[in-house]
This record gives structure tokens, C-alpha cells and sequence, in this order.
């Protein structure tokens, strides 16, 4: 707005965007040009690039190679507006939102992108000693908990110990599961065995865990076999339909068998943001029910996008919960905004996959393009390589990371293992 129109108090309808994701941003920039006032909330001040955050977590990329300030990222808009919060209580009816307790923002289209977290299956205690991975946060203690395991089996000199903290098991064999072991297990064999002289870290044992028939179950049968035969050549053990029904500091239960473990991670399951029972009726997992328009049936200036709504591909099948479904989402609630402030009739959401991708290890990965077409091994790898290089923000992170991975290359070497200090678990 101008500054003649605010002293002459010509109001522009306000939306507001509840998310600095990748639905919440493709909104944001899907209003650049409209005639409307956002605000971006987020409870972070950083965009991240979530499919490399297990990168950090395995200490191969910085915190900051993948990751932009929201207000860097859309400081050409004049329009848009970002502030750091937590949006704690919707009002749909009286069209407000509440951010960290106190402070109340009005609307006139409400755009909820706040994603999921993990979900434990009705053992949230478990999630202290299975941390996910979802948020930079989240890459950071994973990461303090991999490096601090081999520091640990060094530092005992009881045997049982060192296996059990050389031990380290992954629930979930979707793309984060199985890229996390395949990533963890090359770490652990070449990185780190010159760095330590009381344990041999090419004995770690690398868990992959998946209650399914296969890992990758997304995909085709067919990659999701080379995807299994690939993690195994790698020295990865890998346990499809086999349910965890324990976790505890010192070991998990795998049906029947105990493991020693002092080391766990999950990426099993997702659990929608609470705040979508605010706006409209969810599904058993906390997604939103939406219409073809991605809007709610009861207040149709609300949309939900991304992890948050229930949604549907052309064929019937879920729209997966990825980065490019988010994108879509975002953009197809910011075109019908602009839709309906013109009085134009709104468009629904057609989801169009652009094919799903999975990298395992060094010339290692798995791709299922539009058309049929399916391939793996070192081809799929470079493109994999290629797109998460282009579709990060900014020069800046597209070189370092380019550089950064060059090195990793021709040295084995990762670039970020560091420890922020001595921890405790207890």
C-alpha cells in the first residue's frame, strides 16, 4: 500500500500466510503482484530446503548452506510483511489470529501452510530417545547425537558398550529413512575410520527399519527392489515388515528381538499441526478436509496447504507429503485469492508430479519421472545432484554446496563435524 493510500485510509484486503515452508512461501510469492497486503508468520526466521536436511544431519552441509532468511528470501516483494512467531490460537469466525499468546492479527484470506511433525504411533515418550527430522532444529540434534555415538564407543572400554553405541537404528525406510542409512553407514566406513584408534568404525552396524513390505514404498516395485539391493551392498541391514514395539535409551524391541542401541532415529510417520482442528474438520492424522480448491467448506477465505490438507491426485491416489505438492498447493491458494477478489470463479488443485527421486549413496539413486520413465544408479544420482543444487535459494547456497560436495568426493571427508559441547542425555 502507498503511502497516499494509507493517509488517506484506503484499506487493502490482508492476507495472512501461517508458515515459512514451501507451501507458505509459493503463497507468499504467488501474491507478489496482487493487490493485497500478507504478512508471513513463522516461528523460525529461516526458509529451509527440507529435502537436504538430512545432510546436515549427518554433518555433510552446514545449517546455513540450506537454509535463508524469510525476509531475505522475499524482500523484493513490497507487499509482504514477515514476522517471527508462534500463531497459537485460530478464530475463524471473527477471521483473527493469535501469535505467541498475546498479540492478535486480522485477516481477510488465511492461508495455513505449518506443516506436520513426526508422529510415534501412540508412543510419544518415545520421541526423547528417536528424535525425527523435520526442522533445522531437529538436523542439529541428530547430527550431536551420530558424531557424539563413535565419541562415546571411544571413550569405554567395555565391548558391549562399543557395539551398542556403534549401533544405530533408523525407523522408517521412506526417502528420509533410507537416505539417512545409506548416508550414515559410508560416513561411519570412510570419513571417520582414520579418526579414531580404540574402535574400528567400519564394524558400525547401520538398522534401517520399515513396517512395510518394501522400503521406498512410494515408488515402483521395481526401484524400490534396486533401492533395497543398493542399502544392503552398502553394508546397510535393512528389516522390512518388522514393527518397533520399544525404544528406550539403551535398546529397541524389533518384534521379538531386543537391539542394544544408544543411538535412534525416526522418520516414521507424520502428524499434521495441531492447528488445523481450528479451521475445519481432520482426518485420524490431523489433516484438514478441504474442498477442490483447497479452501474450507465452513469459511472459504481459509485455505490449507501442503502436509496440513487431505488432497488428491488426478488418479485418485494421495498427493504425496513433498516438497513439490507444497509449491502447487501454495500457488493454486494465492491464484484463487486473486481469483476471487477479481470475482472470478476459483480453479481447483491439480496436483502434477514431477517425479519422486531417492539418493542412497555415491552413484547410488533411485528416479521415477513423468512419462514412465525409470531408471537408477549413477545417472539418477547426477540428476539428483543437479536438481537439489538448482532449487536451492539463493547463489550463495547453490556454490557452497556445490563446493562442499566436490570436497566430500574426492576426500570422503565431511565438512561440519562438530560438537557444540559435552552433552547429556540424561
Amino acid at each position: 500500500m502507498s503511502a497516499k493510500d494509507r493517509a488517506e485510509g484506503h484499506r487493502r484486503p490482508r492476507v495472512i500466510i501461517i508458515g515459512g515452508g514451501f507451501g507458505g512461501i509459493a503463497a507468499a510469492q504467488g501474491l507478489r503482484h496482487a493487490n493485497v497486503d500478507v504478512l508471513v508468520i513463522d516461528r523460525h526466521n529461516h526458509y529451509v530446503f527440507q529435502p537436504l536436511l538430512y545432510q546436515v544431519a549427518s554433518a555433510t552441509l552446514a545449517p546455513s548452506d540450506i537454509a535463508v532468511p524469510i525476509r531475505w528470501y522475499l524482500r523484493g516483494q513490497d507487499n509482504t510483511e514477515v514476522l517471527l512467531g508462534d500463531v497459537t490460537t485460530i478464530n475463524p469466525v471473527a477471521r483473527t489470529v493469535t501469535v505467541d499468546g498475546d498479540r492478535e492479527e486480522s485477516y481477510d484470506f488465511l492461508v495455513v501452510a505449518a506443516g506436520s511433525r513426526h508422529a510415534y504411533f501412540g508412543h510419544p515418550e518415545w520421541e526423547r530417545d528417536a528424535p525425527g527430522l523435520k526442522s533445522l532444529d531437529d538436523a542439529l540434534e541428530m547430527r550431536s547425537r551420530f558424531l557424539e555415538a563413535f565419541e562415546r564407543a571411544e571413550a569405554t572400554e567395555d565391548e558391549a558398550e562399543q557395539r551398542a553405541w556403534q549401533t544405530i537404528v533408523i525407523v522408517g525406510g521412506g526417502p528420509t529413512g533410507a537416505e539417512l542409512a545409506g548416508i550414515m553407514v559410508l560416513i561411519a566406513r570412510h570419513a571417520l575410520r582414520r579418526d579414531f584408534r580404540r574402535i574400528d568404525t567400519t564394524q558400525t552396524r547401520v538398522i534401517l527399519v520399515e513396517g512395510g513390505p518394501r522400503v521406498l514404498p512410494t515408488m515402483p516395485e521395481e526401484l524400490s527392489a534396486r533401492a533395497l539391493d543398493d542399502l544392503r551392498a552398502m553394508g546397510v541391514d535393512v528389516r522390512v515388515q518388522t514393527m518397533v514395539t520399544e525404544v528406550t535409551p539403551t535398546h529397541v524391541r524389533l518384534g521379538d528381538e531386543v537391539v542394544e542401541t544408544r543411538t535412534v532415529f525416526w522418520a516414521a510417520g507424520n502428524q499434521a499441526s495441531a492447528l488445523g482442528r481450528q479451521v475445519g474438520p481432520t482426518d485420524r492424522v490431523g489433516r484438514v478436509l478441504v474442498e477442490p480448491d483447497l479452501s474450507v467448506a465452513a469459511h472459504p477465505e481459509v485455505f490449507v496447504v501442503g502436509d496440513m490438507a487431505v488432497t488428491t491426485q488426478p488418479n485418485g491416489r494421495p498427493v504425496p507429503g513433498v516438497a513439490q505438492g507444497a509449491m502447487q498447493g501454495g500457488r493454486c491458494a494465492a491464484d484463487n485469492i486473486v481469483r476471487t477478489l477479481e470475482r472470478r470463479a476459483r480453479r481447483p488443485f491439480r496436483y502434477q508430479n514431477r517425479g519422486d527421486m531417492a539418493t542412497l549413496g555415491r552413484h547410488r539413486a533411485v528416479a521415477d519421472l513423468p512419462g514412465g520413465l525409470r531408471f537408477g544408479g549413477t545417472i539418477a544420482w547426477l540428476l539428483w545432484l543437479f536438481l537439489h543444487i538448482a532449487y536451492l535459494a539463493g547463489f550463495r547456497n547453490r556454490l557452497i554446496v556445490l563446493l562442499e560436495w566436490g570436497w566430500e568426493y574426492l576426500t570422503w571427508q565431511r565438512g561440519v563435524r562438530l560438537l557444540p559441547g559435552r552433552r547429556s542425555r540424561a
